[in-house]
């Protein structure tokens, strides 16, 4: 009780103050002893955004959505919007017979070349030769996912082969519907819209490109798969057009077609790739 006084308490020297009026300004945070303060508000560093966080950074806008760096919800709709809705309009002009048509015709008529080349390059599209690659590099990227212990690793091989599988489940009923006839090339026929070969090769060798794409650590390497990629679905459809296996519009149909599945698929191996990322031990650990 002999400590007891009335009025305000008094500051005792050496004591550290949590906010009072020092060198660094009016009300920032300091220690009376000198050393700097635990949690200075002007040494926040920055969260993934660039805004001012705490470390660990705060919750904010995430900095990718499903895997696509940079890309939002509403990026990633519009690039599945974009060619879902050119497939449709496509697919309504081919039904009621609409001007387009006329463009597709001439345009092919310049095209048409039939020859041997052409014809070889078609052949890339067939199920024999595009789904066999799908399946070996379905069976790399099992294998690695597993031996590195990855979570789900059989979840992006088994999305990749449910797409091939949807291809021809999408494919046929639109060519049953549509019933377009063939080029004066071909025999007569109907149900060449859109071209399969053309669903095929993209979602095979696209399908295979993605698949291979996590395990790829040089950006060359990763080029270079996207790029063969580009080349054979480039090919296969030059070839359909030029050997008149098919209008243009039908290959056009397929590719906006496989652009949507093709994008449906990426989120699957790109969360997949950042669950391996975040459970390897360095990720935990922190810098040594």
């Amino acid at each position: 009780m002999g400590d007891f006084r009335p009025g305000p308490p008094q500051l005792r020297p050496g004591r550290a103050l949590a906010h009072t009026t020092g060198a660094s300004g009016s009300g920032s945070p300091h220690r009376s002893d000198g050393r700097p303060p635990q949690t200075p508000r002007g040494a926040r560093r920055s969260d993934p955004d660039g805004r001012l966080g705490t470390t660990p950074p705060v919750p904010g806008r995430p900095t990718s959505f499903l895997g696509f760096p940079g890309l939002s919800l509403a990026g990633l709709l519009g690039l599945v919007a974009l060619p879902a809705l050119l497939f449709a309009l496509v697919t309504w002009q081919v039904v009621a017979h609409g001007p387009l048509l006329r463009l597709d015709s001439r345009l092919s008529g310049a095209l048409v070349h039939p020859d041997r080349f052409s014809e070889l390059l078609s052949d890339l599209g067939n199920a024999q030769v595009a789904v066999p690659v799908l399946v070996i590099v379905i069976g790399y990227a099992a294998m690695r996912g597993r031996a590195t212990g990855t979570d789900r690793w059989w979840l992006p091989p088994a999305a990749a082969a449910v797409l091939m599988a949807l291809v021809p489940a999408v494919v046929v009923p639109v060519k049953e519907w549509t019933a377009r006839p063939g080029t004066p090339v071909v025999p007569p026929a109907a149900g060449y819209f859109p071209s399969g070969h053309t669903a095929t090769a993209a979602i095979a060798y696209g399908g295979a490109a993605l698949l291979l794409l996590p395990w790829l650590r040089s950006r060359a390497a990763r080029r270079t798969v996207v790029t063969l990629c580009a080349a054979l679905v480039l090919a296969v459809s030059y070839g359909l057009v030029r050997r008149g296996y098919h209008w243009p519009l039908d290959v056009a149909a397929s590719w906006c077609l496989c652009t949507v599945l093709l994008t449906a698929l990426w989120p699957v191996v790109s969360r997949s790739t950042r669950r391996r990322s975040s459970g390897t031990p360095s990720s935990r650990t922190g810098p040594s």
